[in-house]
């Protein structure tokens, strides 16, 4: 009976521990962009915070943020604002959206290594996204027809690229990956492709050209492989990388969210081939709570 009572204690014990860290768990869900740089925050947090427990998975911003309005995650990641019709849904649903800035991106338009063309405008990236440049010849290059690689649509990638710099529709052609990996492996193998991934994808470059690009024709090109560049808004397809949260943060979500942003997290965000947050954003974070 002893060994009996022992054994039950024992697993009561246990039901308890798990039960107690899957209440404390932070679930962060959303943004392939933001996957790696957060599971990167994420590891390094509870190395240094012994009993803290964070999981961190994918699936596009859209799939995070749905998961926010419908109270299934702590945090969102997205690469995009969210949209009216999103924030109408989180209000119905009883969630007060609080939006925090973590890191700022160069979204990155690759080509093939043996492409010669290294640079392009904004006006001729967009043509070429809209079906309407079909052949690199059109654009200085060799006589070969252009082949895209992008995002799929719950992607908030596919959202601000689309609105930032084609300000009409993708073309039917373009091929509509996954996430950005795809698109740099996509592209390191097709001489004539081409494919936008965010920046903490190009840090070494290896087997990619990551064309400089300007904000019209005779203007200044930039890279986005330039920090000042990207604060500054002199490479003109940046970004900030959002994170939502539900109201005011507290505890465990608190905690974590200041890691993100101190002087520590930020490092972590350069390491990881982004871009630490101007004072603009911190400011902004600021009136978040944080």
């Amino acid at each position: 009976m002893k060994n009996l009572l022992g054994v039950l204690m024992l697993s009561l014990g246990l039901l308890w521990s798990t039960n107690a860290q899957a209440q404390e768990m932070l679930q962060i869900k959303g943004s392939d962009t933001l996957i790696n740089l957060v599971q990167r925050l994420a590891e390094v947090y509870m190395e240094e915070n012994p009993g803290a427990y964070i999981a961190v998975t994918g699936g596009g911003s859209g799939t995070g943020v749905a998961a926010l309005i419908n109270k299934k995650c702590d945090i969102a990641n997205a690469s995009r604002l969210m949209k009216p019709k999103e924030m109408a849904q989180a209000s119905d649903q009883g969630v007060n959206v609080n939006r925090v800035v973590i890191a700022m991106d160069g979204l990155s338009v690759i080509t093939h290594p043996d492409n010669p063309i290294k640079k392009l405008t904004v006006d001729a990236i967009g043509k070429i996204f809209r079906g309407e440049i079909t052949n690199w010849s059109d654009v200085g290059g060799n006589n070969t027809p252009i082949t895209m690689y992008g995002r799929q649509s719950n992607s908030g990638t596919f959202v601000f690229f689309r609105d930032a710099v084609l300000k009409g529709d993708y073309s039917q052609k373009m091929n509509r990956m996954n996430g950005n990996a795809q698109i740099v492996e996509a592209v390191k193998r097709d001489i004539s492709g081409v494919g936008y991934v965010g920046v903490g994808y190009v840090k070494d470059a290896t087997g990619l050209t990551v064309l400089s690009v300007a904000a019209k024709v005779n203007g200044e090109y930039a890279s986005p492989l330039n920090s000042a560049d990207v604060k500054s808004g002199k490479y003109p397809i940046t970004r900030p990388l959002n994170q939502y949260i539900n109201g005011s943060p507290t505890g465990p979500l608190k905690e974590f969210l200041e890691f993100e942003l101190s002087s520590s997290g930020q490092t972590v965000v350069e390491e990881e081939g982004f871009f630490p947050i101007p004072a603009e954003y911190e400011e902004f974070n600021t009136k978040a709570g944080l």
